[in-house]
Parts: C-alpha cells; structure tokens; sequence
C-alpha cells in the first residue's frame, strides 16, 4: 500500500509539474529550446513564400520577441512556424499547439475571453476590393451582387452594420482562408471581397495583373491587431509587451513597418503603398490592449 501511495503520489507531482508548465509559457520554451509561432499563409501582415517560409511585418516582428526571449532565456529559442485559420487560430492557442500567434488578428472583447492579446501594433481597416473594371465604387453598388467573405471573420457583419449599406441587398460566399475568398473574386465567382485592406492590398500584389483590382468604398470600421497568447499567463504576456515596446522605442518597429508595409516585397517585388496611419502611431505612442469596442468605427 505504501509502494502504490509513493507511486500515486509522484504521478501527482508530475502531473502538477506538468500542469504548472503548460500555464507558464516561459518555463516551457526556455525547457524546451523551441516555441511555436502561429503564421498565416495568405495575410499582408504574414504570409507564405512556399516551401516552410513565412515572412511580413507580424511575422518578422513575432522573431524579434522570440529573439529578446532568447537573450532572457540565455540561449535560443528555436521557432516551430505553425499555420493557422481564421476558424482555428484561438483553439491552438488554448490547447497550447500555439504558444504565439501573430497574423492579423483583430483585438476584441469577445476573442478576449478565451486569450490574452498583446500590445496592439497595427490598426487595420476593413474595407472592399474589386475589379477595376466592375463600376463598384460604394456599397450602394453592392446591392444584388455577390460578396466573398472569409470563413471565422467579422467583415461580412461590420458590411450589414454600415448605415450606406442600409437597404443593399447582396449574397454572401464563403472562402476558406484569405486566398480562398481572393480566388472568388478573381475567377468572377464574387463581385467583391471585403477584408482588412492589408490583406486585400497583399492578395492584389500577389495576382497576375495587380492593375486588375481596386480598393473601393469607406473605411468600414478601424481595428485592433495584435498577437494572442494563453489567457492568464502573465509572465509571457508581459514578454512579449517588453520587446514591443523595446521595438517601438528604439524605431525598429517603424523600419519594419516601412520595410514590409511600404516598399517592395516578395514574392513579386510589388509595394503594398500602406504607408503608417495615424491610429497606428497612436497606438505606438501609447501602447496597449485596447479591444475593437472601444474603437468608433467609420461610416
């Protein structure tokens, strides 16, 4: 009975140790040597070049955390790049497959129950591409035409929210993923995709004929994007803000903004044009974790 009691009771400690690991992040990598990076394939913010690599302005800022991560830890962090969807990117973070996601996440209060969102560090807005050739100028020019929206995003409401749509009429068609919702557009199978403009300005960059494709119409609302981590782990959390805040400070954040946002990219060497807005200098310029809510939207 004393030789099952020893037993049951070190089974507990592991699994107590093991647990407490789970929820300190910090304790977990630097035991590890490796963090997973949650990417995106097809956002202006981080994206895909094939074969296992992924860059842009989140994803080249996400390594530069995991870099300040590395030097408190006192040795190297190596980075496990794990893609992620709209309608998964929140699960691997709770479950842990995630330890960080940096994509294009909008900061909202919703989202905000399951996970913890960092400093926001770009302020996005929603807004409608289409072909340059479709007479599409405003929502009004909506009405009875066919809408691509992306799977587990909030575009679509904020669209039916606006009071110029009011009255409009138009069916929705569902993309898996950015790309996805792009390709509906391109093929003629949508009349207009409506996204976070960075998104909508990187899939144009990317096409065959970039020319091809406008952005048209208001700024549907301003948002919040950020990097999500597991709810309640503090220290990570503060991690993480430390090296935002070192990036903000020093002006390398702004030299990657410029660098991913501004000039030529790859695959195709063809600038975004998304120079720093004035929400994301403020939000520089006081950093926090404001949610979307507290954000007026623009009609």
């Amino acid at each position: 009975m004393k030789k099952q009691a020893l037993v049951l009771a070190v089974a507990a400690l592991a699994a107590g140790g093991a647990f407490a690991q789970a929820g300190d992040t910090l304790a977990k990598i630097k035991s590890s040597g490796t963090i997973s990076l949650g990417v995106r394939d097809s956002s202006a913010l981080s994206y895909t070049l094939g074969n296992g690599k992924y860059v842009g302005f989140h994803t080249e800022m996400a390594e530069r955390i995991i870099a300040d991560l590395s030097k408190a830890a006192g040795k190297e962090i190596k980075i496990t790049y794990t893609p992620v969807t709209s309608q998964n990117r929140i699960p691997l973070v709770q479950n842990g497959t995630v330890d960080i996601e940096c994509g294009s996440t909008t900061n909202n209060a919703t989202r905000a129950k399951d996970v913890d969102f960092a400093h926001n560090t770009y302020m996005e807005v929603v807004r409608t591409a289409v072909k340059a050739n479709s007479g599409i100028k405003d929502l009004k020019d909506l009405n009875g035409k066919t809408v691509a929206v992306t799977t587990g995003t909030t575009s679509v409401q904020l669209l039916r929210k606006n009071k110029r749509a009011e009255g409009v009429n138009f069916k929705e068609i569902m993309g898996k993923d950015h790309a996805d919702s792009f390709l509906l557009l391109e093929s003629g199978r949508a009349d207009a995709f409506v996204m976070d403009a960075s998104i909508l300005a990187a899939n144009i960059s990317k096409s065959r004929n970039p020319k091809d494709y406008e952005i048209v119409g208001p700024e549907l609302s301003v948002e919040p994007i950020a990097c999500m981590v597991r709810k309640g782990d503090t220290a990570f959390l503060k991690a993480v803000n430390d090296s935002i805040e070192r990036q903000i400070k020093d002006g390398s954040l702004a030299k990657l903004y410029d660098k991913w946002m501004v000039q030529p990219v790859p695959p195709t060497n063809t600038p975004l044009g998304l120079p720093l807005s004035d929400a994301t200098k403020a939000a520089w310029a006081n950093p926090n974790n404001k949610p979307a809510e507290e954000f007026v939207s623009k009609e």
